[in-house]
């Protein structure tokens, strides 16, 4: 049974789209992978977009998507990344806060740390769900 992530901030425009784009790039097929915001932004943070490419992942066409009671009910982990009470809660569910920085309004420099801080977590997720990390 492949595995299914979801990943939530307020605007769905860095840390979580980051984060999607990592685990589909380190795990294919092998995870599903979901993102959502509370509040989504109008695009995707160019400079989190500008940082994924510089290590090879294309994040530009990625929308930021409204979360929905359904994303979380179709996703066995849910991963939450400083959205506080905004992001609900749903019994039975297994939650992980990341407390990572925004990078909301911060330029390419500022976000790369970010970036490779999930990268990490990631690569932590993915062994704790038994997915070995392509490439």
């Amino acid at each position: 049974m492949t595995a299914s992530v979801l990943f939530v901030c307020v605007h769905n425009a860095g840390r979580s789209q980051m984060a999607a784009g990592w685990l589909r790039h380190l795990a294919g097929d092998a995870v599903e992978v979901r993102s959502a915001g509370s509040l989504p932004g109008d695009r995707i943070n160019p400079a989190a977009v500008e940082a994924m490419a510089e290590v090879g992942i294309d994040i530009a066409d990625q929308q930021p998507k409204v979360l929905t009671t359904d994303a979380v009910e179709a996703s066995d982990v849910v991963i939450t990344m400083g959205c506080g009470d905004a992001c609900p809660v749903f019994p039975g569910k297994r939650y992980l806060d990341w407390p990572l920085d925004d990078p909301a309004g911060q330029g390419v420099a500022a976000v790369r740390p970010i970036r490779d801080e999930i990268e990490q977590r990631i690569r932590g997720l993915l062994a704790e769900l038994g997915v070995s990390p392509r490439g």
